[in-house]
């Protein structure tokens, strides 16, 4: 029988965060290397933009927008010059196809390096056919001291980093996918329950475990004591969370021993009327899977967890346990990730010291019994 392989129930925060671009990043100087220049025109709409003087961070330019249509070639004029001396750098443009808030390296469509351009050079783009449809962000950064390929988040000293509006037309239409986030979920409407499907197109991140896509479920326990909720058989690696109605983890798993790198999780349902399952990829994994949503079978023993008997609490470097205890002990944040784990083997004291101050849930697997502990570090 499965145990529950992980939880997260405690609050770091009250909401998850939401995803949105990276924009902590850019140079901390406003001299030398930039982009002196930028000029698109498209189906609708142009872009005219001057860089001089430099910005720190990440300059945002909402001025003009442009649109171009799926299939088109383009041309995108870009001088990557200096706002002070001639200094050696490098340059990298994506523009966010797939629209999930994240510049990926298959949606990079210009690189260079060199000394500053004396004029603008035209670099001939061509949209795929398969975008997905909407506003999205074109990010155009260049760097001195960095090399190829850039990481479009990075921080550096000397450079820019400039967020233009494109809209995306033709392609993929989203409009009609559901299950984006909870308010908009996929109906679960009798378990069990059985689908194929795939969260690489039109599912943006709306849970803050990994930054990959999310497909919400919505279940209704309807007197079932406990759900089983699998992902087995999926094609990519999966991390899978249960969501109480504000949002929060209450449960989740990475790896399920049943099925590999699918993940699966069998939990009670005692106190909760509506749940959703949250189907996500391991960092920024995506693609097609099987869910499948059954009746559970948790005994008593997993239902009524004890605590482990931990203290002090709240608790600063060292924690200590009332008796000593073997098994696998775990310790997870809200977001449905293992934050520290350690074998005990008749312990009873545990350094917290490297972990940081909040809330946790602190779980004990051990061969014949599951328990579990709420727990301060201040």
């Amino acid at each position: 029988m499965n145990r529950l392989t992980l939880v997260a129930i405690l609050l770091l925060s009250s909401q998850l965060a939401l995803s949105q671009y990276c924009e902590t990043g850019g140079p901390s100087s406003t001299a030398d290397s930039n982009l002196e220049s930028l000029s698109i025109t498209g189906a609708s709409g142009s872009i005219n933009f001057n860089g001089c003087p430099g910005q720190t961070g990440v300059q945002y330019y909402t001025t003009e927008t442009v649109t171009l249509n799926a299939g088109a070639t383009y041309v995108l004029n870009l001088q990557f010059g200096t706002c002070g001396g001639n200094f050696s750098s490098v340059a990298e443009v994506w523009i966010d196809y797939n629209g999930n808030n994240v510049f990926e390296q298959s949606e990079s469509i210009v690189t260079w390096s060199g000394t500053p351009m004396a004029s603008p050079t035209g670099y001939v783009i061509t949209i795929p056919a398969n975008i997905i449809a909407g506003t999205h962000r074109m990010r155009v950064m260049q760097a001195e001291q960095l090399s190829l390929p850039l990481d479009p988040c990075a921080s550096f000293t000397w450079g820019s980093v400039t967020d233009f509006n494109v809209t995306l037309t033709g392609g993929i239409d989203c409009s009609g996918y559901v299950g984006d986030d909870r308010y908009n979920p996929r109906d679960v409407p009798n378990i069990p329950f059985s689908e194929n499907h795939n969260s690489a197109i039109c599912y943006t991140n709306q849970s803050s475990a990994y930054v990959s896509p999310d497909v919400f479920y919505k279940i209704v326990p309807n007197g079932l004591a406990a759900i089983k909720v699998s992902l087995c058989g999926s094609t990519f690696d999966t991390f899978l969370s249960i969501q109480d109605q504000n949002g929060m983890a209450v449960y989740g798993n990475d790896d399920s021993g049943n099925c590999g790198t699918g993940s699966e999780i069998e939990f009670p349902t005692a106190g909760y009327d509506t749940l959703f399952a949250v189907v996500e990829g391991w960092g920024i994994e995506s693609g097609d899977y099987t869910i499948v949503i059954t009746e559970g079978s948790l005994s008593l023993e997993e239902n009524e967890l004890n605590t482990i008997g931990l203290y002090p609490n709240p608790a600063n470097d060292i924690l200590y346990l009332e008796k000593e205890q073997k098994g696998t002990l775990q310790f997870f944040s809200t977001q449905g990730r293992i934050v520290y784990e350690t074998i005990l083997n008749n312990d009873s004291e545990i350094d917290v010291s490297h972990l940081p101050r909040g809330l946790y849930l602190v779980k004990l697997i051990g061969d014949t019994s599951v328990s579990q502990q709420k727990l301060i570090l201040e």
